[in-house]
């Protein structure tokens, strides 16, 4: 396997985006892991947690090359205020925003060969008056694609959803055959080009309780659901369901599955992150670059504290690298 140059976003500099970085530059990386960021910041925080770290300015002319331990390569970004950790200013919301900008304009031209994002704040982004859903939806539209798909993936489970954070009670309607169609193809493609899977076989949950029960519990396995993956399967596409989602995260079925796709965000991911919290990682299928992300938030009571668990930005690491080296082998 080569050597990737992976970016890493070190998301609200006031929660734990900046810790994480420092905590995981203790250790070397098999790839070149380059920190978009303020350096000055960083150096703070670093001394704050009376870690080591010595901080180069990235250099995208020298060929990229396994990262050192105590060793952390900077793509600089200057913060418009001080970052205090634990104190939210939407002072620094653009600022947020631009490590954003400068990471997937990296990948889209082919400076780094995937970038994983440390968690921002949603809120404070708005508070400064600037209109942000999120990191996907941003992402999203940097990269002008059509339809992206959001899955959670841990040891031995990786979970998408057809629906992401919509109220309950607009589900149903939201889940048409077009939309299912879109977010299929789009999930058996990636499992192919980003994890090297000749033949995924996905297992699709069903909306209602016992998946409908024949009709009695709701109808949309009857009318949407079902008609929509037998219209797939004759296309090659290995799916199994709808299947109900009590029973459908249990061994019997899991056991030859490369992917489950849940109708709604509290319908899968309850199980994903009891599985693997802190150890699981958000990938954003669908885009023409490589995004993963912590399955966790900004944490601004552990900011500066020392406390803070990089084991889901470890993971994430390790799945980027891991998906940036089955795309070369596709592209």
């Amino acid at each position: 396997m080569g050597i990737n140059r992976l970016v890493i976003t070190s998301g609200e500099p006031s929660g734990i985006g900046p810790d994480l970085c420092i905590q995981i530059a203790q250790q070397g990386h098999s790839n070149e892991l380059v920190v978009v960021a303020d350096p000055e910041m960083l150096r703070k925080r670093a001394e704050l947690l009376q870690l080591p770290i010595a901080i180069e300015q990235f250099d995208p002319e020298i060929e990229p090359s396994p990262t050192p331990a105590r060793t952390l390569k900077v793509l600089p970004v200057v913060l418009k205020a001080e970052a205090i950790p634990g104190e939210l200013n939407p002072a620094n919301a653009e600022y947020v925003l631009e490590t954003l900008k400068v990471a997937t304009e990296g990948c889209l031209n082919g400076t780094f060969s995937a970038m994983i994002t440390a968690p921002v704040h949603k809120g404070v982004i708005n508070d400064a008056g600037i209109p942000f859903s999120g990191h996907t939806e941003f992402l999203e539209e940097l990269t002008e694609t059509s339809k992206v798909v959001m899955m959670l993936a841990t040891e031995g489970l990786r979970v998408a959803l057809a629906t992401t954070h919509l109220p309950l009670k607009d589900v149903a309607d939201a889940i048409t055959p077009d939309l299912l169609e879109e977010v299929i193809q789009v999930l058996d493609s990636e499992l192919k080009q980003s994890f090297g899977l000749s033949q995924p076989n996905i297992l699709v949950t069903g909306l209602n309780p016992h998946a409908g029960e024949g009709g009695h519990l709701g109808r949309e396995e009857i009318e949407t659901i079902e008609p929509t993956l037998q219209k797939l399967r004759g296309s090659g596409v290995c799916l199994k369901g709808p299947l109900p989602a009590d029973t459908l995260f249990t061994q019997k079925y899991l056991e030859n599955a490369d992917a489950v796709l849940a109708m709604y965000h509290d319908q899968g991911l309850p199980v994903l992150k009891y599985k693997g919290f802190g150890n699981a990682v958000n990938i954003t299928l669908g885009m023409p670059i490589v995004r993963t992300s912590v399955d966790h938030g900004t944490a601004l009571d552990l900011a500066g504290t020392g406390q803070a668990d990089a084991g889901s930005l470890i993971t994430a690491i390790e799945y980027a690298g891991t998906m940036a080296h089955h795309r070369n082998l596709t592209n």
